[in-house]
């Protein structure tokens, strides 16, 4: 189905077995795909806004505060991302059993109360324990991108979840433009000390929690269909209205159960014409749509059915998936990008400085600087997930193509981290052009793996998704690290080349690995 421009704000045709859109509606918050696309984008950003709050500050301000060392401050940056690891891992499962939507309210809803409390700290324990407790925040992206693909189809789930992941990260570039600016009006414009206005800064993010915590409770549903639990039926009744028995597919069905080939399915029922049906061809190889929905085969119908009702999957049936091949790839790819994005964000307002000291830059200016590689992510992260739909759809429906997209992204963004690394650019044009083109690349990767992840294991998405989460937080704690042992957590140019070379070798010694599993679990 080619874009058109008009798909950003009309309605979207969907898919007539799960409802799912065939087109991302991103200008209509009307239409509930596109309000629910909306709270996606917007949820993690302000989550990724709210956990990253601290780093911007933290070098200069916070640190003479709370007369912090720089190994301090470094453990710190450790100590956030360590429990957004928890978090994620155990937000996959939870979002196959309760729904992606509640789970994203309530992580943001409880991610609330430590940055409320944060104001109060006064020590490095304070510091540890207060980011341990915000880095509940980071774990809004499993729902998100959960969410996401519950919503729009295979056609542009790639899209829509770089797009929302994309937007979202941008959240860790916005903090560094947003909480010194608040900082600097709060001291020079109302006159608060400095340790006064930096701990005010913390209502802003603490209210923009709150209100898209409640906004996704109230204006929201679970699934294109309704409530999460009763998804199941509402896909029978959906072929049973499009001309095809419901008990096609059994709801009851496990993770592990065998799928019967469609080529044993009953022949198709003629379904009743009502005045707002849009016929299509009686062939018996697809079915007859209702307005805005999409014609589809009565094989792809019932595939469709069948990966929308599957249980979700129990502990005994998770655990094969945890520890096979392709849950590996995800996550140690995604430990790669995503993760060494974390630690980048963490340091590089302090790496700046360090290059860059006064009158060069000062904490606002170098904040600013930083901001950059996380705002990229609105155009790069997306940019990833439509390269890997448009090499999926384009050339014959091929998941290699946007398996191997992947780790063009990976190489290149490890030869870059790599050459900034050795170089150690203290030209400030020549440090902010190698740290965008890089970002290019880098974020795309975080896209481009979210693109082909939904067609993995579909009827455990969650889980999968939780553990490639993990694995990014896991890969932000090793790189996070990494940068705290060089040079006592001030080499930071050495930190770069180390995490360009880990780039390099795990995404050419995972090549060989196929797109999908060749057997299903």
């Amino acid at each position: 189905m080619a874009f058109r421009t008009s798909d950003l704000w009309r309605a979207p045709v969907v898919n007539p077995v799960n409802r799912k859109a065939r087109s991302v509606p991103v200008l209509n918050v009307v239409d509930p795909h596109g309000r629910v696309f909306f709270f996606s984008w917007i949820g993690f950003m302000i989550a990724f806004w709210a956990w990253y709050t601290f780093p911007p500050l933290l070098t200069v301000t916070i640190r003479a505060d709370l007369q912090l060392t720089s190994a301090q401050v470094a453990n710190s940056n450790i100590v956030s991302l360590a429990s957004t690891l928890l978090i994620r891992l155990i937000a996959g499962p939870l979002c196959d059993q309760l729904g992606p939507r509640m789970v994203f309210s309530l992580t943001l809803l409880l991610g609330s109360i430590p940055i409320g409390l944060a104001p109060l700290i006064k020590d490095a324990t304070g510091l540890y324990i207060s980011r341990f407790f915000i880095g509940i925040l980071g774990g809004s992206f499993v729902p998100c991108q959960v969410w996401c693909t519950g919503w729009f189809d295979k056609n542009v789930v790639g899209t829509a979840n770089a797009l929302a992941g994309g937007w979202g990260n941008a959240g860790g570039g916005i903090t560094y433009f947003i909480m010194p600016a608040v900082y600097d009006s709060l001291k020079h414009h109302f006159g608060h000390s400095s340790s006064e206005a930096w701990r005010i800064t913390f209502v802003v993010p603490l209210i923009s929690l709150i209100a898209c915590g409640i906004g996704m409770l109230l204006l929201c549903e679970d699934t294109p269909m309704g409530k999460w639990s009763d998804r199941h039926q509402h896909v029978r009744r959906n072929l049973e209205s499009h001309g095809l028995p419901g008990d096609l597919v059994d709801i009851t069905i496990a993770v592990t159960d065998p799928v019967p080939p469609a080529a044993t399915t009953p022949s198709e029922k003629k379904p009743t014409p009502t005045h707002n049906r849009t016929m299509t061809s009686s062939s018996n190889t697809s079915i007859h749509p209702f307005d805005h929905e999409a014609p589809i085969s009565r094989t792809e119908a019932i595939s469709t059915a069948r990966s929308e009702t599957i249980s979700p999957p129990t502990l005994s049936e998770t655990l094969p998936l945890t520890f096979s091949l392709h849950a590996l790839f995800h996550a140690l790819t995604y430990a790669c990008s995503f993760g060494s994005e974390l630690a980048i964000n963490s340091i590089l307002a302090a790496y700046y400085l360090k290059n860059f000291p006064p009158p060069q830059l000062n904490q606002t200016t170098a904040s600013n600087y930083a901001a950059l590689f996380g705002f990229l992510n609105v155009f790069t992260r997306p940019l990833g997930g439509i390269i890997g739909d448009a090499l999926y759809s384009g050339f014959g429906d091929s998941l290699w193509r946007k398996k191997i997209w992947i780790h063009v992204c990976g190489v290149l963004t490890g030869g870059l981290l790599i050459l900034i690394g050795l170089l150690d650019p203290h030209h400030l044009p020549t440090m902010i052009g190698l740290v965008s083109l890089m970002a290019v690349f880098h974020e795309a990767g975080n896209g481009a793996n979210f693109a082909l992840l939904p067609h993995v294991y579909p009827w455990a998405n969650g889980v999968l998704s939780g553990l490639t989460g993990a694995g990014g937080n896991l890969g932000g704690v090793v790189f996070a690290v990494v940068f705290r042992f060089m040079g006592d957590g001030t080499d930071y140019a050495r930190g770069f080349w180390v995490i360009g070379v880990v780039h390099v070798v795990v995404y050419l010694g995972l090549v060989w690995v196929p797109p999908v599993p060749r057997v299903g679990m």
